[in-house]
């Protein structure tokens, strides 16, 4: 297995995301874990920071 893989099974098998266990992270698959990762990761779709702080239309 992909050593970056296995290093993200052991950080969330450490502290699995809620509603999952430990358990669950060890049978999933190396490609299922890294989309969880990604997911957890991402930045939010729907935040919109247009006329935020620094972003001024004259």
């Amino acid at each position: 297995m992909d050593p970056n893989t296995e290093k993200l099974r052991k950080k969330y098998m450490e502290d699995p995301p809620e509603g999952m266990t430990s358990g669950d992270i060890r049978r999933m698959s190396g490609d299922d874990l890294l989309d969880m990762d990604y997911i957890l990761n991402e930045d939010d779709p729907f935040n919109d920071d247009l006329g935020g702080e620094g972003f001024y239309i004259f």
